[in-house]
């Protein structure tokens, strides 16, 4: 695999917008994410019954909704910052651009 190849893999996984579209993504992921995080903790509380009850009675099922809308919320912040607009320069793992540090 060649240096050039590397690149291509590293920028691949950006995706290059408009600065307006990457505002409503940025606002609205965001968003999507602290509702599912939040929302997924208030579920999970809900099926320990706010920790206070035995392992033998929580509700598993509840327990999972819980935590699968709480990696929802996580995965969807994880997947918004791969946008970015060309007015944000290079991105960090950009192999043309030079280190200073050292």
């Amino acid at each position: 695999m060649t240096d050039d190849d590397a690149g291509e893999g590293a920028g691949g996984r950006e995706v290059v917008v408009p600065m307006r579209v990457y505002k409503a993504v940025t606002v609205f992921s965001t968003l999507f994410a602290v509702v599912c995080v939040v929302g997924g903790f208030i579920v999970l509380d809900e099926a320990t019954d706010r920790a206070r009850l035995p392992a033998s009675e929580v509700d598993p099922v509840v327990a999972l909704l819980g935590v699968g809308v709480i990696v929802l919320g996580a995965a969807t912040y994880a997947f918004s910052t791969r946008f970015r607009t060309s007015e944000m320069g290079k991105s960090k793992d950009d192999a043309a651009e030079g280190s200073d540090n050292g």
